[in-house]
């Protein structure tokens, strides 16, 4: 297949360029400077310089894609709209990016939720993610228009990606803010989990979606949970420091309310039961923690 990536510098849409060049595809990959173009040429990757505002570049190169995946930005209404503009009769398939923050709740580090998520729940969505559902919703509803639409919703994603950009957003975080405070700050008591799952089991799934799902297809993905107080004490172990437990307000101030209340605070409990059953999907990764504890790669330290 020819692909058209946006984010293809970036940790997902890096890492599912790769593996769909590993896999025998070609891809055009969306990038913002000419700098990160020639780096892409290296990857095997055709650059299409250009961002998310360039309604024309998008419906261009997805028209005279394959097939596309947009990893580059779960929030961006106007790029999603034109993507769906350009793919409309296609019959092709539209693999967009979201985020498992979206059923996040206000625990604030400080409790376990007991509700897990499925494909088939009945989606929680709290006022600030109203707009990230929404816009996932208009992926699904681009299956009435023709287009092969999917939406893949990962978890805690973590593991070295395979693109340009090697680092996912939730622990390379608290590894550098440890760097900078000289202890492991999570928010609350760190009670709060996360479903989580491997960068590279995560390109295999955008792999089957692009072959194999239906129109209108949404898929959680996960394969293991953890604690955010387990996560901060496996870092912690790993570069001989503390844990330190931030009250969210706090958390707030020093990080912002999105990254404190959601990325670290909430509780995201999903289960990726659709793309076992309906792709076959088969994720190899299991513990984050493990990853944490045998092949995190270690900063050097202050």
């Amino acid at each position: 297949m020819d692909l058209f990536i946006t984010g293809a510098a970036g940790y997902i849409g890096g890492t599912v360029a790769a593996r769909s060049i590993a896999a025998g595809h070609r891809v055009r990959g969306l990038v913002r400077t000419a700098q990160k173009a020639g780096l892409l040429v290296q990857r095997g990757i055709d650059p299409v310089v250009g961002d998310l505002d360039d309604a024309e570049v998008l419906v261009r190169e997805a028209q005279r894609a394959d097939g596309v995946v947009h990893a580059a930005s779960a929030d961006h209404a106007d790029a999603v709209a034109a993507l769906i503009e350009a793919l409309t009769g296609s019959g092709k398939p539209l693999v967009h990016t979201s985020g498992s923050s979206v059923i996040g709740d206000d625990a604030r580090g400080n409790r376990a939720s007991e509700q897990v998520f499925d494909e088939d729940s009945a989606f929680v969505v709290a006022p600030a993610k109203q707009a990230r559902r929404e816009l996932e919703l208009s992926v699904l509803r681009a299956a009435e228009r023709g287009v092969r639409s999917a939406v893949i919703c990962p978890s805690h994603i973590y593991g070295t990606g395979r693109g340009l950009n090697p680092h996912s957003v939730q622990i390379p975080f608290l590894v550098s803010n440890a760097r900078q405070h000289g202890a492991v700050q999570i928010v609350g008591a760190g009670l709060n989990r996360w479903s989580n799952v491997h960068i590279d089991d995560v390109a295999e799934l955008y792999l089957l979606a692009l072959t194999r799902a239906p129109a209108g297809a949404f898929y959680f993905v996960e394969n293991g949970e953890a604690s955010f107080g387990e996560i901060g004490a496996a870092i912690a172990a790993r570069l001989g420091l503390r844990v330190e437990s931030l009250p969210a307000e706090t958390a707030a101030q020093q990080w912002g309310e999105g990254r404190a209340l959601y990325t670290f605070g909430s509780n995201s409990r999903v289960r990726a039961r659709r793309a076992r059953r309906e792709l076959g999907w088969t994720p190899r990764h299991s513990s984050a923690i493990a990853w944490i504890e045998q092949e995190m790669p270690l900063p050097v330290m202050p």
